[in-house]
């Protein structure tokens, strides 16, 4: 549910539905001002007959700076951090050796450090349940979910990296003294 704050604006185009090719496509956009002062659009695409849809989050005050965004995460109030990662950031937390490199269908996302790390346990358990009993990797696997476990506690210290070469990524850290920014020369840009 959206609060007073949301703009909502209807738009309706004409093209055929990706899924269905039968139905058509509505979009909705609405302007959500987060209470922390940041705006966001969310857009959703739904088709009328099969009910495919699609959402996206946008931010709309957000650093176009190119860069290395570092979050030193100790305590469980550093989970609380915002994380708003672009389709071009990469995403690392190396203690537990985890990272995410986006491909060609990357999306926006917003969540918390948090969400990150409730990300990483779905896939990581998922890849855990598909290894075979004796598998020679079941044993670095459950280390990586125990300290995943922990750190959703906020008792395991671990760093988040996001590497953008597009700018669009940030980090509103809670704690501003544990968080830094390496701005790319355009020479790393190339």
């Amino acid at each position: 549910m959206l609060s007073e704050k949301s703009k909502i604006n209807e738009v309706n185009y004409s093209f055929k539905c990706p899924s269905c090719d039968k139905g058509m496509i509505k979009i909705l956009k609405t302007t959500y001002d987060v209470p922390d002062g940041d705006k966001m659009l969310l857009i959703k695409f739904e088709c009328n007959i099969c009910n495919f849809s699609n959402n996206d989050v946008i931010p709309l005050t957000t650093n176009n700076t190119p860069g290395i965004m570092t979050l030193r995460v100790s305590n469980e109030n550093d989970l609380k951090s915002k994380i708003y990662r672009s389709p071009v950031g990469k995403l690392e937390i190396p203690e537990l050796e985890l990272f995410v490199v986006p491909g060609p269908r990357a999306d926006f996302y917003y969540t918390n450090v948090e969400g990150i790390l409730f990300r990483f346990e779905n896939a990581v358990s998922i890849y855990r349940k598909n290894l075979e009993k004796d598998d020679d990797e079941l044993e670095d696997i459950d280390k990586i979910l125990h300290d995943l476990h922990k750190a959703m506690k906020g008792e395991f210290k671990f760093t988040l990296i996001i590497t953008d070469t597009g700018g669009g990524s940030y980090i509103i850290p809670k704690d501003e003294s544990k968080y830094s920014f390496q701005k790319f020369e355009q020479k790393e840009l190339n």
